[in-house]
């Protein structure tokens, strides 16, 4: 098992009523995530930055 620590983004103009599931559903496109947080939002472009650790 190997873990690794990514960033991603999120648009928040789509699904914003599943919200949690979209993220859950990005990271786990880079492996298994462990935890994340929402670390930024930017509301000028509705971009959330979501940092995590995944394992694979």
């Amino acid at each position: 098992m190997t873990t690794h620590f990514i960033t991603a983004e999120i648009d928040l103009n789509q699904n914003q009523e599943d919200l949690v599931e979209t993220i859950k559903n990005t990271l786990s496109t880079q492996g298994e995530p462990l935890r994340w947080a929402v670390t930024e939002v930017d509301t000028n472009n509705q971009i959330a930055t979501v940092e995590a650790v995944v394992t694979t």
